[in-house]
């Protein structure tokens, strides 16, 4: 358990400095953009989100179980590098994609703020905190992933406030995430450039991770798409500021999904692990314990905290943030199921298939309830392809846990 809560505070407390004054950041864009900005920010965001997904391709769910497995810097050098080549690619064909599609569903006169702000949050796709999670070192997550991020909020912050230009934030983020990466390659990567100049060879590299990576497509896809949808099917945007509040706050939050996440893996699939077993339920019931508390505290105190941070005029309703509450709490339940069983397991196409599910669900409920005119349905929608995920994962994960039967048996052997 020392380990676990080592863990937890590095992979938690270290991240958090990333999480805080971005946070702060939001409440002064949403007063210098007001609803019709706030609305277009928040959709590149929630695009952004999806493109740097795109980008990750399979690494942050394959990465840190490769690193886990590797020894030898010059190895894990060879993952990494493989990744920035790959990721580079991907990139080239993205960006401009994601730069077209947030034009078009931003209102008139918050498009260049859009595309920065979707910018800066795809520029997350080339983070290296997966390499940090496999390798064990919060250290890593620290200085290439939380410092930089920590840095363009605090630069951007006073200039937006003086100029009320939102694009600054993009431009700076640009900027020291490139710096980061830099740095990054210079100690952990492969000696030499890391642009891929064979490109074919680096489509060759890209396929075999390509389940991974359309698991992870297929449910960014429905999660990313609840503000995109309610600008482009309802127009007039002061009925889906609140929405987009609900939805800001709710992204917020899982961020703690991912740090508790990112504390178990690693831990769960350690090859000298005495109780295996043991320790994947321990990291089911911590998800299920936050996925609670996340639902608690998005349902009872998400309307006051968005009123609170956004502005009255921002406030998201009661009923949006109960639905959003029961989307975190699915989620978290169904991540260490994905994350610590199934992948490792090699039962990728099981998992692409219930995302694909849930997915197809989900977006065609939040379709219709967009159009319908029914925002709080948008959220249920969400939800609804949450919980269906959960369910049709449940089964196939817990029968494939370490039986207590195995435990014993590599317990004898190791003694004999």
């Amino acid at each position: 358990m020392k380990t676990v809560v080592l863990r937890l505070a590095g992979f938690t407390l270290l991240p958090l400095l990333a999480l805080v004054l971005p946070f702060l950041l939001l409440p002064v864009v949403s007063r210098v953009v007001g609803p019709d900005g706030w609305s277009s920010i928040t959709a590149g965001q929630a695009i952004g989100v999806f493109a740097a997904t795109v980008i990750l391709w399979s690494w942050n769910i394959s990465g840190p179980v490769e690193i886990a497995r590797t020894a030898g810097e010059q190895s894990r050098a060879g993952i990494y590098s493989r990744s920035m080549r790959s990721r580079l690619l991907i990139a080239a064909l993205v960006f401009p994609l994601m730069s077209l599609l947030v034009v078009l569903i931003a209102h008139d006169g918050f498009r260049l703020d859009a595309v920065t702000m979707a910018w800066a949050t795809a520029l997350t796709g080339f983070s290296p905190a997966w390499y940090g999670i496999g390798a064990g070192n919060p250290r890593i997550l620290a200085i290439y992933d939380t410092v930089p991020r920590f840095l363009a909020a605090v630069l951007s912050a006073p200039l937006i406030i003086l100029s009320s230009q939102v694009w600054l934030y993009g431009l700076i983020s640009i900027f020291t995430t490139g710096i980061a990466l830099m740095a990054f390659q210079r100690r952990f990567g492969e000696a030499g450039s890391w642009f891929p100049r064979n490109p074919a060879k680096v489509v060759r590299e890209i396929l075999p991770g390509g389940g991974v990576a359309a698991i992870s497509f297929s449910g960014n896809a429905y999660a990313s798409s609840p503000v995109p949808i309610a600008t482009a099917t309802i127009p007039v945007a002061s009925a889906t500021a609140g929405f987009s509040s609900a939805d800001t706050i709710y992204r917020l939050g899982l961020f703690s999904i991912v740090a508790v996440g990112n504390t178990f893996q690693g831990w769960t699939l350690e090859r000298d692990a005495a109780d295996p077993r043991r320790r994947h339920f321990v990291a089911i019931y911590a998800h299920v314990l936050l996925g609670a508390l996340g639902a608690a505290f998005l349902t009872a105190l998400g309307p006051w905290a968005s009123g609170l941070i956004f502005g009255e005029a921002l406030k998201a309703d009661t009923l949006t943030s109960l639905f959003y509450g029961l989307s975190f709490f699915f989620l978290s339940a169904s991540t260490p199921l994905i994350r610590n069983v199934l992948i490792p397991a090699g039962r990728q196409r099981t998992v692409l298939l219930w995302t694909a599910i849930s997915a197809v669900v989900g977006v065609l409920l939040m379709v219709a309830a967009g159009v319908l005119g029914n925002i709080p349905g948008i959220a249920l929608g969400m939800a609804v392809s949450e919980a269906l995920l959960l369910l049709g994962l449940l089964v196939p994960a817990l029968a494939l846990l370490p039986s207590a039967q195995g435990r014993e048996r590599r317990r004898v052997g190791s003694s004999a």
